[in-house]
């Protein structure tokens, strides 16, 4: 009796108004701290030249203007090289890469979780062990395979690296095992194939783990500039032509404010719709045997 008293009486003071608004006040302040660097950048692009160099630096703007866009959409137009061009190859290599990546790391990572066959073990340590080297490591080696099978210079070399992203495989692997072994012999008992079991049951019940990693690649691929596999012009992303106009001097720090706002855009808006996607699904898609 007493027990049970003292539970109610817990749950009474967690359930507290003060305790909430508490809580309440203190995510706030979390928030807005995590927000400010979002917030100076959005006030940056509005700052006129003046503003941008003054000392100390103002963190709101005082004078807001729309002379950085009008200045990058000059140096956009003035580019020998189409700014669609750039546009368009960001778009490709981006959906490529990340549609490319959590297909290829569902199919591989079902029978991971699902199937048993000979050196499963041993395919799932290599991929462990892969999550330990960052890009950096593994640049040379890329580049070396890319150069022997001549897709230095093309899209490829940028993409078919972008499908071996470890990190997804390790994740759809874990996300997978989570569903009951007796759903998928139901549906073999049924009748149902491997790839209907595959599309009609394994993957709307992991999705919550490739929602993840379409934002995950979705970032990665949208600020990569080429790095040293694109050498031509007009194949070269979005990220590396608004980063040459970053670099132009202190001329373009307008300009320069202005690109920063949206390479900084696209990808946080990205997360924002998909998060509250990933959020319910994960709320509603829980299964226990």
């Amino acid at each position: 009796m007493k027990t049970a008293a003292w539970k109610l009486r817990s749950k009474r003071v967690n359930r507290s108004l003060f305790g909430d608004l508490s809580l309440f006040f203190l995510l706030a302040v979390i928030g807005a701290f995590m927000a400010l660097p979002l917030i100076y950048t959005i006030n940056n692009a509005f700052k006129p030249l003046d503003e941008l160099f003054l000392f100390p630096p103002r963190f709101f703007v005082i004078h807001p203007t729309l002379s950085n866009f009008s200045d990058l959409f000059h140096l956009m137009t003035d580019s020998w090289v189409p700014f669609s061009r750039y546009i368009y190859n960001t778009l490709f290599i981006t959906g490529a890469g990340t549609v490319g990546h959590v297909l290829l790391a569902s199919a591989a990572a079902y029978p991971l979780a699902k199937h048993r066959f000979p050196g499963k073990g041993l395919a799932f340590s290599i991929v462990v062990l892969a999550l330990m080297f960052s890009s950096q490591v593994t640049a040379i080696p890329n580049y070396m395979i890319m150069s022997w099978i001549d897709w230095v210079d093309t899209y490829w070399a940028v993409i078919i690296p972008a499908f071996a992203y470890p990190l997804g495989l390790y994740l759809m692997k874990q996300f997978m095992e989570q569903i009951p072994d007796a759903l998928l012999e139901a549906a073999k008992i049924d009748g149902a194939s491997e790839y209907r079991i595959f599309w009609s049951i394994v993957m709307p019940n992991v999705k919550p783990a490739w929602l993840t990693l379409v934002i995950l690649l979705f970032q990665l691929l949208w600020g990569t500039d080429g790095g040293g596999f694109i050498y031509a012009e007009q194949l070269k992303p979005l990220h590396y032509a608004l980063g040459q106009i970053i670099q132009g001097g202190i001329a373009r720090a307008g300009a320069g404010a202005a690109v920063a706002l949206m390479l900084m855009s696209v990808p946080i808006t990205l997360f924002v719709f998909s998060q509250s996607r990933i959020i319910q699904t994960m709320a509603t898609s829980g299964m226990k045997d």
